[in-house]
């Protein structure tokens, strides 16, 4: 049997992923039996192996042969490495890493992209018209969610990377009954026991019978109702400010943000370590670390590879589900 073919995105190189993902790989033995294939390029390899001390050698030639390392040439390379602050070279090279993955994803290449965290401020000196890889696969694929996965708190987000006046005019019923749809049949085609989501309100105390704003009474509660008609197992809206807690540590509960800020504080909270960023609704599985590029501590060893240790498990458990899921 073939190993899962897992594809690698450093990320910014200027940030903490590199770091990251070659601490994660130096520990091949806690991680699953697969190839693991590097996008990057030698010159990036022999500065962050310089920076960090770091042998990478072990890499080149691991010696259990359940598990493979290669190495995918990004061209060009990139000649200049900003460390520890965003640039356009930086972006353009995460950028092309990331697409290249994305691609060899889509023709049936790999069975998994693992994204390290980049910097949107860099992919837009880049001149990149998308704020970030959700947004980039969402044109791809306008039914990709981005969701976040830890043991203690799970959550999905109705809107991605926006500014905060920008999600008001987007809670409508019609969109908030197709996200519903999506997410619950995306959740579907895997084995996770989401058994229960509960979505938060977009005011104050969800909208205080309208008092605090009525995006809950005219838009929220009426596309809840028709979900559940359909079989769908949603409560709310919640008041946002207790929602996160009523489903930590439930295991079959998540809990569906209406903004990326609304989910994220609590789930970062609990899980910054440890949690991953899954996007749901893909063709192939893309899961990513759910920190970011943390330029203030890039280049001094002090990054912690748990999160994308967990990244790449999941990937490999959701490669599991799918190949389950298809015999």
């Amino acid at each position: 049997m073939s190993l899962p073919r897992i594809g690698l995105c450093l990320g910014d190189p200027g940030g903490i992923g590199p770091e990251v993902t070659f601490k994660a790989l130096l520990n091949l033995t806690s991680l699953p039996s697969a190839e693991y294939i590097i996008f990057t390029y030698p010159e990036l390899i022999d500065f962050w192996s310089n920076q960090l001390n770091l042998d990478i050698n072990p890499l080149l030639s691991p010696s259990n042969t359940s598990q493979k390392i290669t190495f995918t040439p990004v061209s060009p390379p990139q000649t200049k490495i900003s460390l520890g602050q965003p640039s356009a070279a930086n972006g353009d090279f995460s950028f092309r890493a990331f697409t290249q993955a994305i691609e060899q994803a889509r023709q049936g290449k790999l069975d998994a992209v693992v994204t390290g965290p980049i910097s949107k401020y860099s992919w837009s000196l880049a001149k990149i018209s998308w704020r970030g890889h959700t947004e980039y696969l969402n044109h791809l694929y306008p039914q990709a969610i981005m969701s976040f996965w830890s043991k203690p708190l799970k959550v999905a987000l109705f809107s991605h990377h926006l500014p905060l006046h920008q999600v008001p005019p987007l809670i409508t019923r019609e969109n908030l009954i197709n996200f519903f749809q999506t997410l619950h049949q995306a959740i579907s085609q895997t084995k996770f026991p989401i058994q229960k989501y509960l979505v938060a309100g977009l005011n104050p105390h969800a909208g205080e019978q309208g008092l605090l704003g009525e995006e809950e009474i005219k838009e929220l509660i009426p596309a809840i109702q028709v979900a559940q008609k359909a079989g769908l197992p949603l409560e709310g809206p919640f008041p946002p400010d207790i929602v996160c807690r009523q489903a930590l540590h439930q295991e079959n509960t998540m809990v569906i943000a209406l903004y990326h800020d609304q989910g994220l504080i609590a789930f970062k909270l609990v899980a910054f370590t440890e949690g991953v960023n899954i996007t749901l609704g893909l063709p192939f599985i893309r899961t990513s670390p759910d920190h970011g590029t943390a330029f203030d501590i890039a280049g001094q060893g002090l990054a912690d590879p748990t999160s994308m240790q967990e990244a790449i498990k999941w990937a490999y458990k959701l490669i599991s589900n799918s190949q389950d899921n298809a015999l």
